[in-house]
């Protein structure tokens, strides 16, 4: 558990400029936000989102590195990153909690203004048995090949593990490709009484956390082709896992609720 510069298992981060530019870059996003929505000019907005791109992937490059390379992820190091991802996952779980929450506190009992009926008057919602459906049936097979994808490294099988993570990424993107056109298919928007405020936000979220997520486990494929992983040193990847079967569930108590529930 030593190295050749300290004699603890410990992971003191060397000087980084990437914090700063984060910083940097975040507020810009917002100020560029802020341009957008008075002026509706978008050049601030779209230099915030180069900064804050750039950043994150030099600063996870970075965390590869000191990974894969320089042996500074010792065992309580991954200790720690992984209770740190769980809490991060647990902080997720609330953020979501909140959305649902706003959707029963209208649907259980709908206002006057929106006729007293959920949904409300001159809403025409999604049939769940149709792309709704699809795409939970996309999901629950993503977390069946992520957790084939989990084995197969675990059994330093190299190709299943590609294999799986491919179809997993594949179905990812598919989903994404199917959420943009049931919104382009949509009969009613996000300013449409509280519908249309709380299904967007909450499935709106929910699709951005599988792009999220699709991207993760698209990087987990770079450096499981690269390498970077092996059967008893593959936190990243683990913590891809995690994020997507949260992904998972989230969506089940989407579509049982707002989808099923809610019609």
């Amino acid at each position: 558990m030593t190295n050749n510069f300290h004699n603890h298992p410990y992971h003191l981060v060397d000087y980084s400029p990437w914090p700063l530019t984060g910083a940097i870059g975040t507020m810009t996003l917002v100020t560029g936000l802020v341009k957008w929505f008075h002026n509706f000019n978008m050049n601030l907005l779209i230099l915030g989102y180069m900064i804050v791109i750039l950043t994150m992937y030099q600063w996870w490059r970075d965390v590869c590195r000191e990974g894969t390379y320089q042996g500074k992820h010792t065992i309580l190091v991954s200790k720690g990153l992984r209770w740190g991802m769980l809490l991060f996952i647990i902080s997720e779980v609330f953020f979501f909690i909140s959305f649902f929450w706003a959707f029963f506190h209208s649907s259980l009992a709908p206002n006057i203004e929106i006729g007293t009926m959920w949904p409300p008057l001159n809403i025409t919602p999604f049939n769940p048995f149709q792309i709704p459906l699809l795409n939970t049936i996309i999901l629950i097979t993503s977390g069946l090949t992520v957790t084939w994808a989990h084995h197969a490294m675990m059994n330093n099988n190299f190709s299943q593990t590609s294999q799986s993570l491919f179809i997993t990424i594949f179905l990812g993107f598919y989903f994404s490709a199917l959420q943009a056109y049931e919104y382009l298919e949509a009969s009613f928007t996000i300013s449409d009484s509280v519908y249309g405020s709380t299904f967007f936000m909450a499935t709106g979220f929910h699709g951005l956390h599988v792009i999220i997520g699709t991207i993760f486990l698209l990087t987990c494929f770079i450096r499981h082709s690269s390498n970077h992983f092996s059967s008893n040193h593959h936190f990243g990847f683990e913590a891809a896992a995690w994020y997507w079967h949260f992904v998972d569930v989230v969506w089940l108590f989407l579509y049982i609720s707002i989808y099923w529930w809610g019609n």
